[in-house]
């Protein structure tokens, strides 16, 4: 493999690499001072300079940098930092282990007691009953984002995250506190994935199919993401109600957000298949654009869209919950300006 090469085609496409250790799939080393050192990797002098301490937070797309860094050391691998380029990868893994408890296999998803689980082994297996569950193809198998065979027979699935303004985090397949599904480990910020054409001591990451690049994430698959606590969810201070504007009411609601609440409370008549996450996503982004552009508050938009939630979907509040704040959150990060016929 010519490293240089994978890590400034990722580059080009804006996707910060970073070397891994000949050989493995683990960062190269960090120099004796930093090794000595403990400061921050945000605080490191050596990314000033050149170098390439503290492995992902190291990561860079400048060409010059990354150009110097495989120069001299043609037998790194590359990894690609998933935050800074806007990745969310699943790794799935092919490792046969004991099977947890029922519970475990797919987090906050009750396995009922007649479903049978003989057979279930790997990653391969909860990410295809996950699909199945939620009535979805299986993500093993799309041809059309780039998918990366691991030397042990996992398979890294790469896609893109369409809404940088929602952030999703790294986690553990068997993880008690933030996981997709038992064996499959979600790649994201806080993270790195090793690029396609790296080799290691246990063989070579290979591309399967003829897709090279990642699609968009699908939106059952950030939904569930969301559901599984991969969203940070920050509390945001209510902001102060100008002066110079209407007040909200509860019961108006500018940009036709009415007609978006509408949807999601007729979701109530179809328990199963009417979209209801994708409605209630959207209509929470455009209430939290409002809140950013200022024209409401958050808290009686927030009020508005779980009432509209529990009226079609009052079995998983938690859930409701979750949508409704990450999506808030990433609308106020992208404010809705629009003309008020009153003002």
């Amino acid at each position: 493999m010519d490293g240089r090469a994978v890590a400034m085609w990722f580059a080009a496409r804006g996707m910060p690499v970073h070397p891994l250790a000949r050989g493995r799939k683990t960062p190269a080393a960090n120099c004796p001072r930093c090794v000595r050192s403990q400061h921050p990797p945000t605080q490191c002098p050596c990314h000033r300079v050149g170098r390439w301490c503290h492995g992902f937070h190291g990561a860079t797309t400048d060409p010059d940098v990354v150009s110097s860094w495989w120069t001299g050391q043609r037998l790194f691998g590359v990894g690609v930092s998933c935050g800074p380029a806007n990745l969310v990868v699943l790794d799935v893994d092919a490792h046969t282990a004991r099977l947890p408890e029922r519970h475990s296999l797919l987090p906050g998803i009750a396995m009922p007691s007649d479903i049978v689980l003989d057979g279930l082994a790997s990653g391969y297996d909860t990410l295809a009953l996950l699909s199945a569950y939620r009535r979805q193809p299986n993500p093993a198998e799309d041809e059309g984002t780039l998918r990366v065979r691991t030397p042990s027979g996992g398979l890294h699935i790469w896609y893109r995250n369409p809404r940088p303004g929602l952030q999703i985090w790294s986690s553990a397949g068997s993880s008690s506190k933030r996981a997709l599904a038992w064996q499959v480990d979600v790649r994201a910020h806080g993270g790195y994935i090793v690029a396609p054409g790296t080799t290691t001591a246990q063989g070579v990451y290979t591309p399967v199919g003829d897709a090279r690049e990642p699609a968009a994430l699908p939106a059952w698959l950030a939904s569930e993401l969301i559901r599984t606590g991969h969203v940070r969810v920050k509390k945001v201070p209510l902001r102060p109600p100008s002066r110079s504007r209407r007040q909200p009411t509860s019961d108006a609601s500018p940009g036709g957000l009415d007609a978006l609440l509408a949807a999601v409370r007729e979701c109530a008549a179809v328990p199963e298949g009417a979209s209801f996450t994708e409605k209630l996503n959207r209509a929470a982004y455009t209430a939290g654009g409002l809140v950013g552009a200022g024209r409401q508050t958050r808290e009686p938009m927030r009020q508005l869209l779980l009432d509209a939630a529990q009226a079609a979907r009052p079995w998983q509040m938690r859930r409701n919950e979750n949508i409704v704040d990450a999506a808030l959150n990433a609308g106020e990060s992208r404010p809705l300006f629009v003309k008020d016929r009153h003002e």
